[in-house]
C-alpha cells in the first residue's frame, strides 16, 4: 500500500520501559504481531541495554530474533553503543536507534557519557553498519528542552546536526523527550534544520506531556516531516528523563494525519484494538481520542474518514 507517512510505532520498547508491569518477550512479541496485523510496517521492538538498568527489555534480542525471522517489516533496536550494536546486528536487526542527547547533563544520566564520547561511538557504529548494510536512525534527544539544563538553544541542535552529518549520520529523528516544545518552537526549530537536513531523511518524536503532541506533530508536517514516532495507546516515559510522559497514541496520530488526507497504510480499526490490548497487557488505561471517536462513528454508521 502506497504511504505518504511513515510511523514507527516505538510502544514495544519507548512505551513499555517505563511501565510497572514488566512484559515477558512472549508478550511483546504478541503486541508486536498485532501491530503488524494492523498494517504497522515499522517498529521499534526493543533496547540491546544492561536489564538491571532497564528490566522491561530483558530479552529484547529474543524478540526480535522471533519477529525478524517472520515478518517483512522494519524492525530497529535501540543501541546505546558498539555492543550494543552489535547485539542487535546478531538478534537480526536490519536498522538501530542510536541516541544521543542535546544537552551534556541529560547525556550523562542516559548512558553515562558525554556529548563527545556517544559521538565517538556513533562514529564507529556508522562505519561497522556500512559493512553490515544496517540501517542507523540517530536520534536527538532533549530537543527542544532538558530537564535538567532546561531550554535547548536552537543553535545547540542546528550545530548538533551537523556533527553528525560530518560523522555520516543521514537519517535524524528530533524528540522531545519531556513534552516541552509546542507547535511555534517546532516550527522554528525544524525550519531551521530542514536547511541543513533534507526533510524526507528527518523524523521526529512527541511525548504528550503538556497535550499538545498532535498539535505538534501538526506543526512538523507543515514544515514538511514525514517520518513519525507514536506509541500504541499513548504508553511510554523515560526513566532518565524527570517529567516525560506518555508518547503520542499512535491511534490518534494516524486518525489526524488520515483525516488531512495523508495515507499511513494503517488500520486504524483494528490499531484501536491494538491499543486495547496494550492496556490489558500493562494494566493502564491506553489510548487517546481515537478509540472513542471511532466507537462513536460506528454506533452512527458514519465512514471513519
Amino acid at each position: 500500500m502506497q504511504t505518504d507517512v511513515l510511523i514507527t510505532d516505538v510502544g514495544p520498547r519507548d512505551g513499555l520501559q517505563n511501565q510497572s508491569r514488566i512484559l515477558s518477550p512472549a508478550q511483546r512479541i504478541a503486541l508486536i504481531e498485532q501491530l503488524i496485523a494492523a498494517g504497522v510496517r515499522s517498529i521499534e521492538a526493543g533496547a540491546m541495554v544492561s536489564p538491571k538498568a532497564v528490566p522491561a527489555m530483558a530479552g529484547s534480542d529474543e524478540v526480535i530474533a522471533s519477529i525478524a525471522t517472520r515478518y517483512p517489516v522494519q524492525l530497529q533496536a535501540l543501541v546505546p553503543n558498539v555492543k550494543g550494536y552489535q547485539l542487535a546486528v546478531q538478534a537480526g536487526a536490519k536498522a538501530v536507534l542510536f541516541v544521543i542527547c542535546a544537552s551534556q547533563s541529560m547525556n550523562q544520566k542516559n548512558v553515562r557519557l558525554s556529548v563527545e564520547d556517544s559521538l565517538l561511538q556513533l562514529q564507529q557504529i556508522l562505519q561497522l553498519a556500512t559493512q553490515d548494510q544496517v540501517e542507523v536512525l540517530t536520534c536527538i534527544a532533549v530537543a527542544w528542552h532538558c530537564p535538567f539544563e532546561g531550554k535547548t538553544p536552537v543553535a545547540t541542535v542546528s550545530q548538533l546536526v551537523t556533527q553528525l552529518q560530518r560523522l555520516g549520520a543521514s537519517q535524524l529523528v528530533l524528540a522531545d523527550t519531556i513534552g516541552a516544545a509546542n507547535p511555534a518552537s517546532v516550527r522554528h526549530l525544524l525550519q531551521v534544520i530542514v536547511q541543513q537536513q533534507d526533510a524526507a531523511l528527518l523524523g521526529c518524536h512527541f511525548h504528550d506531556t503538556r497535550a499538545m503532541g498532535l498539535a505538534n506533530a501538526a506543526a512538523a508536517v507543515d514544515v514538511g516531516i514525514r517520518r513519525f514516532d507514536a506509541a500504541i495507546g499513548g504508553l511510554g516515559g523515560c526513566p532518565f528523563a524527570p517529567g516525560a510522559t506518555g508518547n503520542v497514541a499512535t491511534e490518534d496520530l494516524v486518525m489526524m494525519l488520515e483525516q488531512m488526507g495523508l495515507r499511513t497504510g494503517i488500520d486504524l480499526a483494528a490499531l484501536c484494538q491494538v491499543g486495547t490490548f496494550a492496556g490489558e497487557l500493562t494494566g493502564q488505561c491506553t489510548g487517546g481520542r481515537a478509540d472513542r471517536w471511532r466507537q462513536l462513528q460506528l454506533a452512527a454508521q458514519q465512514p471513519l474518514y
